[in-house]
């Protein structure tokens, strides 16, 4: 539940917002003075937004601002006050704040105020984390997560940045592994330095070694200049090699030598180059595994495996699903220009209730699809079409997406002349199967005759009507006499239900 720090020195209208904001659906903290509230600011990291008075005894709302501003404590700030003067407006502003109110206030524009600011937050979080890891200074609290499975990984990642010692972090593929990796290089003395990334299983086998030590003009074929690697690329900050377990034995040997000696030989090079560099390695495969069924060198798994991290499964930490889902509507809602506030509880159980094998890569992707498909401002579970399948079954799905209006398949054009035209109902409620849809064009393109288009008409309303004279002499708005003469013109006399009229004066002229 996203939490609100109301500050107030006034005790009823600190109760007051209290209730109008918790009957909202937000949880909150109190404080009664400046210096109470940055405290609770400095222990409650998870405080998404304040309501901030701004004239109080010890410590004044533009001197709290200015507080979280010196410890770098960012937070959106909505002021309000007994004062109404414009300078306390511009001065508040200018310290940070969003939203200015002079008390009372309306609540339902407070509350409105209040989902602006956490909106805001939200991209402002997005856009900083974003730079941070762009930057390398990603830091272990930008990781995303409210799961106690995640308390362990996050303890031992503070750790492992206090030293330059070699990490070895395992998972299932999508669990977030490089940003464990990015987290422990932005805590680090290492931070702003450089990021390597090397996907060892991506790179071909006779590429490995070129790739990752660098080689000399004229190494081999093809080498028309000097490559000078991804361990002189990282020096000075790390080197992430992902997908460790698939480095083919030949560079495993290489490689052990490197974090040995700290040195490093290019391909086709005369002499060894220093390198000062930090290693952290990453596997979705059991390393001990591969290395007791010898594909994986002994020697270099306990020289990988000296800090050794696991990040559980997404299904293993079912907490981390509703601020995960929260931080990725608003970072893929900005991108792809939709504005959706949020998930609905149905669909937040449904994403819950899934097991999700491909992890948070998964969920982030699911995120992004439902928000390109979604006709309403909060995600529903129609919206997850594919997560109702993996969790009810394909014909659960297949129900519930038959309740909405489904648009038709697409037709290829070549195809398109050859269409079954949707069937019309004769006044008995049957179908008719005759010329009910017929264009006025003919297969050439060239327009019918009128002629041509008036024995259609009339073979339609013979049978629309079931062959009633009266009815269809009326609907044509013709007299009998006309109708049955066309009738028998156009060679249709099998379809009537009895014989014209005589041919008398009256019914020439009725006709």
């Amino acid at each position: 539940m996203t939490k609100v720090l109301v500050v107030d020195d006034d005790p009823v209208h600190l109760r007051l917002t209290e209730a109008l904001i918790e009957k909202d659906g937000f949880e909150t903290l109190c404080a009664t003075s400046g210096s109470e509230a940055l405290e609770l600011l400095e222990q409650n990291h998870s405080i998404a937004a304040i309501i901030l008075d701004l004239v109080m005894p010890d410590l004044d709302g533009m001197a709290v601002m200015e507080e979280m501003a010196r410890r770098q404590i960012s937070c959106p700030v909505i002021v309000q006050t007994a004062n109404s003067s414009l300078d306390s407006v511009i001065t508040a502003m200018r310290h940070g704040a969003m939203d200015f109110f002079v008390k009372p206030v309306a609540p339902e524009r407070l509350i409105i105020s209040l989902r602006n600011a956490l909106k805001l937050g939200e991209l402002e979080t997005c856009v900083r984390r974003d730079q941070n890891r762009r930057d390398g200074r990603m830091k272990i609290a930008d990781i995303i997560t409210a799961s106690p499975a995640m308390d362990r990984v996050l303890e031992l990642a503070g750790k492992a940045a206090r030293s330059n010692i070699p990490v070895l972090i395992e998972g299932e593929s999508g669990v977030g592994k490089e940003v464990v990796a990015r987290a422990i290089q932005g805590s680090s003395e290492r931070a702003g330095k450089a990021f390597v990334t090397v996907n060892c299983g991506a790179i071909p086998p006779n590429l490995i070694e070129s790739t990752l030590f660098g080689h000399v003009k004229g190494a081999f074929t093809g080498a028309i200049t000097d490559h000078k690697g991804k361990f002189v690329e990282a020096d000075g900050g790390t080197l992430f090699l992902d997908e460790i377990g698939e480095l083919p034995p030949q560079a495993q040997v290489k490689l052990l030598r490197a974090i040995q000696s700290g040195e490093i030989e290019p391909v086709g090079a005369s002499a060894t180059k220093k390198v000062n560099v930090r290693l952290i390695s990453a596997t979705n495969r059991r390393l001990l595994n591969l290395t007791k069924a010898g594909d994986f060198r002994e020697d270099l798994y306990y020289r990988l495996n000296v800090f050794p991290l696991y990040v559980p499964p997404l299904r293993d930490r079912i907490e981390d699903i509703p601020v995960l889902a929260e931080h990725f509507i608003a970072r893929l809602g900005a991108e792809a220009g939709r504005r959706v506030l949020g998930l609905a509880p149905d669909a937040l159980n449904l994403l819950k209730s899934y097991n999700w094998p491909g992890n948070v890569r998964q969920l982030e992707n699911a995120i992004y699809r439902a928000i390109i498909l979604t006709e309403t401002s909060k995600l529903v579970p129609l919206d997850f079409p594919q997560i109702i399948a993996g969790t009810t079954g394909r014909n659960e799905a297949r129900q519930q997406s038959g309740t909405l209006d489904a648009h038709p398949a697409p037709v290829h054009i070549d195809a398109s002349k050859n269409m079954r035209p949707t069937p019309f109902l004769d006044e008995q409620g049957a179908e008719t199967t005759l010329l009910a849809q017929k264009s006025f064009l003919s297969e050439d393109g060239s327009l019918h005759t009128l002629a041509r288009v008036e024995r259609d008409l009339i073979a339609f309303a013979l049978e629309f009507h079931g062959g009633r004279m009266t009815r269809i002499a009326a609907s044509l708005g013709i007299g009998r006499s006309t109708l049955y003469r066309k009738i028998k013109e156009y060679n249709l006399d099998s379809q009537t239900d009895s014989p014209p009229p005589p041919d008398t004066p009256d019914n020439r002229k009725a006709a």
